[in-house]
């Protein structure tokens, strides 16, 4: 008897044991959580089948699971999307520099659709769509609550179709129609020449595949031994970003040491620290980089991994302040998704996300006298590229290009600023060593 007492006893403690356990654990955050994603998928397969069963018109469920998908990339951020497998495929040919349709890069803004940057030399470009351009409309049809994806696919087209931007810019009294034709943009990323007193220019207008070898070329063009820089102005504006790898490259070809850029995400792999390393080759003289307010991710990279570092100083106006990471997640079916996984830090460990990098020396794009409000630069025979040369050029005497120079620098005072910044650069410092 007391034996089978003894028995009932240590069930019973054993029974009581366990239901504290399940209790523990049933009440744990854990179990909480999926007990909650449960309830929601529940919930979304009821609606599913509600839907599918009620709507008036036949639907297939491959497009409403993709509506669905759709509006959860677009509750996260504006760089957040879902890619079908076409639109995926389109954006692996973009990062190589070739695609066609019409040369701008955009995002959402306060809820529009917004133009970062017009990509240089595109149709967008010459058609003179702006940076901070609100295209409230494609072809006639409203972009309101459109997705990144779903305006990238209506602006691509084949060469020589016609697209119609519906475009509302500052000071203007109504919305206007900019009717661009579509084109293969082929994107050349870096473009460089040198200016009177050794002061070289580098443009770099996106970040590719290939912009850092294209760098590197034309470092060494402007940077001979024989004939050494005095001065180097690095020209990212409106400048869309690209490329985090490039960025962290094209950094590194100025700095010998430092950090250039660090990630933090919600997991531990999606931190990084990308360093400089001392190539031997980096170039010696004082560096000004020019920016504004269509200069954004990748371009702030740089900008910031330069600064933080005592490389350079930068000269022109706020960048667009675009300081998230976003990494392409390939899917069974060929689609993808484009997520937001981290913010990026400058070297000083300042996040720039939403406020962009103020410039060292403020100095606003004056518009020439002589032009009319609203009136772009006119392009010339010698501005485009591969051009057949003048006499002048092929043999050019010192006093005329430094009258071709000068002309130039009229037409773009930040450049102007930046140059005559590097000259007294190198003045100031005989004055203050003597």
């Amino acid at each position: 008897m007391k034996k089978k007492m003894k028995a009932l006893l240590v069930s019973a403690v054993c029974l009581v044991a366990l239901l504290s356990l399940w209790n523990l654990y049933a009440n744990s955050p854990a179990v909480a959580l999926d007990r909650q994603t449960y309830k929601n998928i529940k919930l979304f397969n009821e609606v599913l089948d509600m839907v599918q069963k009620n709507y008036v018109e036949p639907l297939e469920q491959k497009t409403l699971i993709q509506g669905a998908i759709n509006g959860m990339m677009r509750s996260l951020d504006p760089h957040s999307a879902f890619m079908t497998a076409d639109m995926y495929k389109e954006l692996e040919v973009e990062t190589r520099g070739t695609f066609g349709g019409i040369g701008i890069e955009i995002t959402i803004l306060k809820d529009i659709l917004t133009v970062v940057s017009p990509i240089e030399d595109t149709p967008a470009f010459q058609a003179g769509v702006k940076s901070g351009d609100q295209i409230i409309g494609i072809d006639g049809k409203s972009t309101k609550n459109i997705s990144i994806m779903e305006a990238v696919s209506k602006l691509r087209g084949p060469k020589d179709t016609k697209v119609t931007l519906t475009i509302m810019r500052e000071k203007m009294a109504k919305p206007e129609d900019i009717v661009i034709t579509r084109s293969i943009i082929k994107i050349r990323s870096i473009k460089s020449r040198m200016y009177d007193d050794r002061i070289g220019y580098i443009r770099i207008a996106s970040f590719q595949e290939k912009s850092v070898n294209e760098l590197k070329k034309a470092l060494k063009d402007l940077d001979r031994p024989s004939q050494s820089l005095k001065g180097l102005v690095l020209d990212m504006r409106n400048n869309p970003g690209g490329l985090l790898n490039q960025a962290v490259e094209i950094s590194d070809c100025f700095l010998k040491s430092g950090v250039i850029v660090s990630t933090k995400g919600k997991t531990r792999n999606l931190e990084n620290t990308f360093s400089a390393g001392d190539n031997g080759d980096e170039p010696s003289c004082p560096i000004v980089i020019l920016v504004n307010e269509g200069t954004a991710s990748a371009a702030e990279i740089v900008s910031g991994a330069l600064r933080d570092n005592r490389r350079a100083i930068i000269v022109g106006t706020q960048t667009f302040g675009k300081g998230s990471v976003q990494t392409v997640i390939p899917l069974e079916d060929g689609s993808a998704l484009k997520l937001t996984t981290a913010k990026y830090y400058t070297p000083s460990g300042r996040s720039i996300q939403a406020e962009g990098i103020a410039p060292d020396i403020v100095i606003k794009f004056q518009r020439p006298a002589q032009e009319k409000e609203g009136a772009e630069r006119r392009i010339r025979e010698r501005d485009l590229t591969g051009h057949i040369k003048s006499p002048e050029e092929n043999g050019q005497k010192p006093e005329e290009k430094a009258k071709k120079d000068a002309e130039d620098l009229a037409l773009d005072s930040q450049l102007k600023g930046a140059i005559d910044i590097l000259k007294s650069w190198e003045i100031f410092q005989k004055t203050v060593g003597s």
